[in-house]
């Protein structure tokens, strides 16, 4: 926000002595500068990958999966857990519970 700032300032300063040229030049890197300064603040990964609110699960033996399909496993004391690693090269993130304790799966 502090160059968007300055930039404003310079061109309104230098406007009337630049020729018509060096104006749109001016304009240009203000809309440049703007844009960066916003997209700096926004966190655009969350347009791509959207988060798993609530996983869903199936028992081991009504689950459909390839046999060739990998997953990643985890297991604290009696419950487990299987998560399919083509679900999580897309979502990246899964928070889920196991045994009591709260995890984040990534992958």
């Amino acid at each position: 926000m502090v160059a968007v700032a300055l930039t404003v300032i310079l061109a309104v300063v230098l406007w009337k002595r630049v020729s018509r040229w060096q104006r749109v030049f001016f304009v240009a890197g203000l809309l440049l500068i703007a844009f960066s300064a916003t997209m700096a603040r926004i966190n655009y990964f969350e347009w791509m990958f959207h988060p798993v609110a609530i996983p869903g699960f199936e028992p081991a033996v009504s689950a459909t999966l390839d046999a060739s399909e990998m997953v990643m496993a985890v297991r604290l004391g009696t419950d487990s857990r299987a998560y399919p690693i083509r679900e999580l090269a897309y979502h990246h993130v899964v928070n889920d519970t196991v045994g009591g304790v709260p995890i984040a799966v990534t992958y």
